[in-house]
């Protein structure tokens, strides 16, 4: 599955990730011993703690879309990573394009157990 994206500073399911949920929905419908995390960061603008709080609020927004499908909540882990596992070069003071920080805003699908 792809990666889903926010827009700065958001923690609302856009309608491009959506998209991306709801394939992950048939996944786990088709597979029901499936486990899975769902890791959220953030870019490295604002404070280690907001970033921590908002990709917290990101995963438990993927999760809450999930379970609003019918998936069951203990299948799923919502785990916020905030800015430590950025994607590319855009830590704290590096400037970078807007596009190179989109790519650092997303929840990632891990399988813990299937």
């Amino acid at each position: 599955l792809e990666n889903i994206y926010y827009d700065f500073d958001k923690y609302n399911i856009r309608p491009d990730a959506a998209a991306i949920l709801d394939e992950l929905v048939r996944t786990m419908r088709d597979n029901p011993t499936l486990k899975i995390e769902l890791s959220s960061h953030t870019d490295s603008r604002g404070s280690h703690a907001y970033n921590e709080w908002l990709s917290q609020k990101r995963a438990e927004s993927a999760v809450n879309y999930l379970v609003s499908r019918g998936i069951a909540r203990d299948r799923m882990v919502a785990k916020g990573y905030g800015e430590t596992r950025l994607v590319n070069r855009c830590a704290d003071g590096v400037r970078c394009s807007e596009a190179e920080h989109q790519a650092n805003r997303r929840t990632e699908v891990t399988v813990l157990s299937y």
